[in-house]
């Protein structure tokens, strides 16, 4: 139960707080992961492998000692703060709401503005509909990414499991790309980063099948995440498009050139609508894991006692 009280409490401290508005965690993180990399980068996988762990594993070993002496209670404190940190689902509303209240109010620039914050596609000449596609596309990723993925690697190794899956989530979106500089010091995060998401990812999609329309969510899933090249985004962007009943994916423009995606989803093109659903979906898929957990707390207290 205590694992159980944890999340609730971290979900409580991220809907009334939100994120850390000076000294973000992880942009401290991040500032230290730039100094390993000025003084490992190399153009080759070991070194990538290397700064991975001298980024990571420090930090998942000296909090597995610390909560492994401190006291019970203070324990527990330090796993609500650590959750509370690695979730996003407040700032997920913060960051996507912008979109949605520019394009309502046909403010195309600042909608275009808005999102740029959210994804990294080039969006100086987007449309509106592909300005509300990106935005829903971004939910929904950042859905497994900042909210699903963090609790349940909590659920099964506690805060060092947070910890452990964020900073890697991190570490991906900073060294995984494929361009020349990180297409083989990134490979380690973004190999990493998929084997930590592969089954929060599918859990992740049947979230989001479950809170919204099941059959189009699962067609989708089986029929189009196979097409998209990330093995997990795939799942949980389909899956997601297909329980919303919206038309994601479709050409999109990254570093001055169009590139052509399969589509997703089925149904309307995306809006400001589309947004608003997305991050319902997501939040449903919150209180939904929240009463499972519950549950399963409850049973296995009862069974404990008797």
């Amino acid at each position: 139960m205590s694992t159980v009280l944890a999340m609730l409490a971290a979900v409580l401290l991220d809907h009334v707080w939100g994120e850390p508005r000076r000294a973000h965690p992880l942009v401290l993180f991040g500032r230290m992961a730039n100094w390993i990399e000025q003084r490992t980068y190399a153009d080759r996988r070991i070194s990538g492998g290397l700064a991975w762990s001298l980024a990571v594993l420090p930090c998942v070993v000296v909090l597995l000692i610390v909560q492994r002496y401190a006291p019970m209670w203070l324990a527990w404190c330090m796993a609500v703060i650590v959750l509370y940190a690695a979730l996003g689902l407040r700032s997920l509303g913060e960051h996507a709401q912008p979109v949605a209240s520019a394009l309502v109010a046909d403010d195309l620039d600042a909608a275009r503005v808005a999102v740029s914050r959210m994804v990294s596609r080039d969006t100086a000449a987007l449309s509106a509909e592909q300005v509300a596609t990106a935005a829903t596309e971004s939910v929904l990723e950042n859905g497994a990414d900042a909210v699903f993925g963090a609790l349940f690697w909590f659920a099964v190794l506690g805060a060092p499991g947070a910890l452990l899956y964020r900073l890697a989530n991190t570490l991906d979106a900073m060294w995984g790309y494929r361009t020349p500089r990180y297409t083989r010091f990134g490979w380690a995060s973004a190999r990493l980063d998929d084997v930590l998401n592969f089954i929060p990812a599918r859990l992740t999609a049947f979230t989001y099948a479950m809170c919204g329309h099941f059959d189009g969510a699962v067609r989708c899933w089986h029929t189009q995440a196979p097409r998209w090249k990330s093995p997990n985004a795939g799942p949980v962007m389909a899956a997601g498009a297909g329980a919303l009943r919206v038309k994601l994916g479709g050409a999109a423009p990254y570093h001055g050139a169009w590139v052509l995606r399969p589509e997703l989803g089925a149904g309307a093109c995306a809006d400001a609508m589309s947004i608003e659903r997305a991050l319902g979906l997501v939040r449903r898929g919150v209180v939904l894991w929240l009463v499972v957990a519950l549950l399963i707390g409850f049973g296995m207290w009862g069974s404990a006692h008797a």
